[in-house]
């Protein structure tokens, strides 16, 4: 814990050099991955992204059927109402999914507690760099690609990234939206699923200020 009290971070330039460190608030940056916590909200998380819209008619929502196939008795075949039993071709289905709502909360102090994990996850991991800024002269992909290559962000299976803002700005949006291997999202916004879904946390520092913030609430 001592040890915890006096961790730094460097904060890094876009040219990937080192200009000043930044000491981490030990409240947040404890050292601690709450795996339970992390579980709950992430499976919250993506339950709530489902739409739920698999469907499957049942006997009584298939059409036609209404024609009893043959007389009950006398035949010598099993008795048949409907040529729209499950057990027949293009009958209903039985116990088919509907659709339905798949979404559920769960509390502000739980995404609190499971974000901080995330966080001290990928301090461990030194996956964690601070930008001290990020401005780009003009909208282009070639400009921000540089930026990453500084920082040593590479290609790779999945998203290799993750960039949070302090704030909205079209330049870096238009810029970084071409880059298939790097997502972002403004620092206030996001949730531990981002997070660790990414190899490389990027953020500015203004977006490191207000992150922080909302956790200390």
């Amino acid at each position: 814990m001592d040890a915890l009290k006096t961790m730094k971070l460097p904060v890094y330039n876009t040219e990937g050099k080192e200009i000043e460190s930044i000491d981490l608030d030990p409240k947040i940056f404890d050292g601690t991955v709450n795996t339970a916590a992390v579980y709950q909200v992430v499976n919250a998380y993506r339950s709530n992204q489902r739409r739920g819209l698999a469907a499957t008619k049942t006997r009584g929502e298939v059409s036609g059927g209404g024609k009893k196939p043959w007389r009950q008795k006398g035949t010598g075949r099993a008795r048949v109402g409907s040529t729209r039993s499950p057990l027949w071709r293009h009958g209903g289905v039985t116990f088919g999914p509907h659709p339905r709502d798949f979404s559920y909360n769960v509390s502000d102090k739980l995404k609190a507690i499971a974000l901080k994990s995330g966080l001290n996850a990928k301090v461990k991991e030194n996956s964690f760099i601070i930008l001290e800024d990020l401005c780009l002269v003009s909208p282009k992909t070639k400009e921000a690609s540089r930026i990453l290559e500084n920082l040593k962000i590479k290609s790779d299976k999945g998203k290799a990234a993750l960039l949070l803002l302090g704030k909205k700005e079209v330049n870096l949006e238009r810029a970084f939206s071409n880059i298939p291997f790097l997502d972002f999202h403004l620092a206030k916004d996001t949730n531990v699923y981002e997070v660790l879904s990414h190899a490389k946390l990027i953020i500015t520092k203004d977006g490191f200020t207000q992150l922080l913030g909302r956790l200390k609430r």
